[in-house]
């Protein structure tokens, strides 16, 4: 294997090998000890834990630096609580019973309505509202350490918002509902300094570790605890993000949030004039550019490992809320992505095997499949959405956008290139996927290879991308070739998906090996193929509010002999 060497800008050309780790039993040992931890909050050896001195105050008000959903907080001046596509009435909301998705359910628990609301109402329209869901919070979970009120990321995320937030919820003149707010504050608190490590890996440890930071920072006596809070987070910052920034469940929105939840906390060291740790700081001065690095032309997020297509806005408002600027990640071996660059063309590439499932809900079987834009237009994309089950989308519906056929790759004998279990666990399939890059002056070229259907069909995929420095063609290969370990693979039948953007209107053309490509008031794409029979079938994409859109696909299927086979196929601009 030969030793990367870097490039001019910085990309490594040559080959990696990128491996899967196991789960082995750690996952569920881990569950177990957890379910376990939560049994004991009722005790009352917690109970005692959680008594301390109650605050009179906060010592600072932290400026929160990342905008909410204007609309959202508009809804909820109408009486709407909305997240996620999803609405239900305020009045309606029973705290003793939350009949609402996990995902709407963890948003009111974690308070993050409350930047909604800060971003469209002032102070004096705001507070009645915020006030009136707190003062029902408070009287159903202040005092009953369970359920998910009390998980420990959703007090991290609350303490921030808490305090990010506190014109709204401690405007009232009422002493004895201030008291319980800020007495709540601290019990939350300490609660989390016993149990913020008990959060499951990722970004909801690196949140209750914010919580117990933001706590040492903001009441009084902190210094201890914000120095462990500090030591703790470093460790979850480990954790949740891979060496070269981005997010260990691979998801782009999760990167998203994982920015934003550090750019909040940072507010807080700001608010009392500290510098933040430096563990913090050197994470966000990584992850903005491996968040950009998944973004299209019209600066969006991709959509990838169950993920929406975040709009351009949402995206802007937390990278200037990070303070960090930076050049979009062209290769992120670790974080699992490549991103080919020219002219108005913009390619990203899921180059890795999907997350251990246990970092990841939704995770999906996307291994070597890319998404394409053109300025604007998104031109190839994934369908997405895979992680929105019982949120706006079905759960059938949530199973089948992970899988391989939802993704613009190679599908072999209809099966996915990492098994999706019943239960929604990532199974057998992709361990190792081989890189290499390549940058010259008229072309960047990426080949890559992954082993998903070695196993079981005995076949090795492997795709090589071309894309022109005027980012005006790429020229594209799917091979299959047996693996090398198995000897000659199984015949079977194959389909090469390309999902097509919402706006592209796609036409045979007469001789059935090609299409154009349209998008409104846009370019104009021509699509050729060789070496597999080309159809057009219906599709479905997931909009940036989690709801679908009827599209279209091209599909080239045929059949692979055992001894491999190789497809080419390529897009052209014209005009």
């Amino acid at each position: 294997m030969s030793a990367p060497q870097p490039s001019d800008d910085g990309i490594e050309q040559g080959k990696r090998l990128i491996r899967v780790e196991g789960e082995g039993s750690g996952g569920l040992l881990e569950r177990i000890a957890n379910g376990f931890n939560r049994l004991t909050w009722r005790t009352p050896l917690h109970s005692f834990r959680l008594r301390g001195r109650f605050p009179l105050k906060l010592l600072a008000a932290p400026r929160d630096p990342v905008m909410g959903d204007r609309h959202a907080g508009q809804a909820l001046l109408a009486g709407e609580l909305s997240f996620g596509g999803v609405s239900v009435p305020v009045a309606d909301l029973d705290f003793a019973q939350l009949a609402v998705p996990r995902a709407l359910a963890e948003h009111l628990h974690g308070f993050g309505w409350l930047r909604d609301l800060s971003t469209a109402a002032t102070r004096q329209d705001g507070a009645p509202i915020a006030e009136g869901i707190m003062r029902r919070w408070l009287a159903q979970h202040a005092e009953d350490v369970s359920g998910l009120a009390w998980r420990y990321d959703l007090w991290g995320r609350r303490i921030l918002m808490w305090a990010a937030h506190a014109p709204l919820i401690l405007s009232s003149s009422d002493l004895v509902y201030r008291s319980a707010v800020l007495n709540t504050f601290a019990r939350g608190a300490r609660h989390l300094d016993r149990g913020a490590d008990r959060a499951p890996i990722g970004m909801a440890r690196v949140a209750a570790w914010s919580g117990v930071v933001a706590a040492g920072l903001l009441l009084p006596g902190g210094e201890r605890r914000r120095q462990f809070g500090e030591e703790g987070l470093e460790r979850a910052l480990a954790g949740a993000f891979t060496g070269d920034g981005g997010a260990v469940c691979r998801n782009p929105g999760g990167l998203l949030d994982g920015v934003a939840l550090l750019a909040t906390l940072d507010a807080c060291y700001d608010a009392v004039r500290m510098e933040p740790a430096p563990a913090l700081k050197a994470t966000l001065a990584r992850a903005v550019p491996a968040l950009l690095g998944v973004c299209h032309g019209d600066g969006g997020l991709a959509s990838w490992q169950g993920g929406l297509p975040v709009p351009a806005v949402r995206v802007r408002q937390v990278v200037e809320a990070s303070g960090v600027r930076a050049r979009p990640l062209r290769q992120a071996r670790e974080w699992g992505f490549q991103r080919l660059a020219g002219g108005a063309t913009v390619i990203t590439v899921d180059a890795a095997p999907p997350p251990v499932a246990r970092l990841c809900e939704g995770g999906c079987a996307s291994t070597l499949a890319f998404e394409m834009s053109d300025g604007p237009d998104r031109i190839i994309v994934s369908c997405g959405g895979g992680g929105l089950a019982g949120l706006t989308l079905p759960d059938d519906l949530a199973a089948a956008l992970r899988t391989t056929a939802a993704h613009s790759t190679l599908v072999l004998a209809d099966t996915n290139s990492t098994a999706i279990h019943g239960d929604g666990a990532l199974g057998r399939g992709v361990v190792e996927v081989e890189v290499d890059r390549q940058e010259s002056e008229g072309t960047s070229r990426l080949e890559a290879s992954h082993d998903g259907y070695a196993r079981r069909h005995g076949l090795i995929h492997r795709r090589i991308l071309r894309l022109s420095s005027d980012g005006r063609e790429l020229a594209g290969e799917d091979m299959l070739l047996p693996a090398a370990k198995r000897g000659r693979g199984k015949p079977a039948a194959f389909a090469i998906r390309f999902h097509l953007g919402a706006d592209v209107e796609a036409t045979p053309t007469a001789d059935g090996m090609g299409a154009l490509l349209r998008v409104a008031g846009g370019p104009l794409w021509q699509f050729r193929l060789r070496g597999a029979v080309l159809s057009l079938e219906e599709s479905i994409w997931i909009d940036g509010e989690g709801h679908p859109a009827g599209t279209t696909q091209l599909v080239a299927t045929g059949e692979s002999p055992a001894g491999g086979t190789n497809v080419s196929w390529l897009l052209k601009r014209s005009g």
